[in-house]
């Protein structure tokens, strides 16, 4: 199997497709990306650090709201 194609490598010839032409073939692409998440996130996984927070994320919610509160 030769070298994989990059987008870099496509771009030219999208650009010399016609207006209505590269609508279809965002559609095609928008369409399989849909359905070929999976190997997406198999090429490049999140980071460790992506989702991840040291801070509590219910501590959120809680800031903020002491003005708020009931005086007794």
């Amino acid at each position: 199997m030769g070298t994989p194609l990059t987008a870099a490598d496509l771009l030219p010839l999208v650009l010399k497709l016609p207006p209505d032409e590269r609508v279809s073939l965002a559609k095609l692409a928008l369409r399989t990306a849909a359905t070929d998440d999976g190997v997406a996130y198999r090429s490049a996984p999140p980071e460790p650090g992506e989702f991840s927070s040291d801070e509590d994320p219910l501590a959120w919610e809680g800031e903020g709201w002491e003005e708020f509160s009931a005086k007794g």
